[in-house]
């Protein structure tokens, strides 16, 4: 039973706690909430890439019951007392560490690591009950597209035991522009249709290679001023093999587009 990958836009700040912005993202929580009812299966285990979680080398959490992160600033006093108490899988850490490991790359095992809004937020709607195992692994904070990659290529064997991998960040991120200029959601869909055209080439190797350049599509450092919200997209490619990918979803909040995508047979 193979899994798709995922990458997820996943909204801003702790938004499903928030009801005037869960309004807002009324069709992304539609979605996600739904989402589960797509995959094969429940799954083993979720290992999750944020845009959130930067180290100095690639780091995988070995951390049993994950503590909660709000990383997020001048939110109401409630956000910060969210809990989301899905266990951790040190097991599954321990493959990915072998994995890697395997592949020749570096990287380290960290035992404390918790769960980031990167993380939480989109779990907490696609699986309320916290019941489905999370390990949460980090970027390389070089953030080179081809890295991140090869990274999610080592780590194709889990799609076949029992773990869904998905990248989280958000198709464009610019917070400068956000809400303050009124080029922000041209930008964001300019880019989102090369991004989009780019996941869905039917020649995969090309499609690496277009995503490897991203900086060369229209509005790129408009849209991603920093990349570490896209670069999960490329973990959830690399990951994806042979496989094609596709636009799956798109929201449109705050003017701005938000798209996430699927990649499987």
């Amino acid at each position: 039973m193979r899994f798709p990958t995922l990458f997820i836009s996943h909204g801003g700040g702790p938004w499903p706690w928030i009801e005037d912005m869960r309004r807002e993202f009324v069709r992304t929580a539609a979605w996600l909430e739904a989402l589960p009812g797509t995959l094969p299966e429940k799954p083993a285990a979720i290992l999750s890439v944020s845009g959130h979680w930067e180290e100095h080398d690639f780091t995988v959490s070995s951390a049993a019951q994950p503590p909660m992160i709000y990383d997020y600033y001048n939110f109401p006093p409630h956000t910060y007392r969210i809990k989301y108490t899905a266990p951790g899988a040190p097991a599954v850490a321990a493959r990915v560490s072998e994995l890697l490991g395997n592949a020749g790359i570096t990287h380290r095992v960290d035992a404390t690591r918790g769960f980031d809004h990167g993380t939480f937020v989109p779990l907490g709607v696609m699986y309320p009950n916290a019941e489905v195992p999370v390990v949460s692994m980090s970027l390389r904070a070089s953030l080179d597209a081809r890295e991140h990659l090869r990274m999610g290529a080592a780590l194709q064997p889990l799609r076949d035991e029992g773990v869904l991998i998905i990248g989280s960040g958000l198709s464009y991120h610019n917070l400068r522009m956000l809400r303050r200029s009124p080029s922000a959601g041209p930008v964001s869909e300019q880019f989102e249709a090369w991004l989009t055209e780019a996941v869905e080439l039917p020649n995969v190797k090309e499609r690496d290679e277009r995503l490897a350049q991203w900086e060369e599509a229209p509005a790129a450092r408009l849209a991603h001023p920093r990349e570490e919200h896209l670069i999960p997209l490329m973990v959830a490619a690399g990951a994806a093999g042979m496989d094609r990918g596709r636009r799956v979803f798109r929201d449109t909040v705050w003017d701005v587009s938000m798209a996430s995508y699927r990649f499987d047979a």
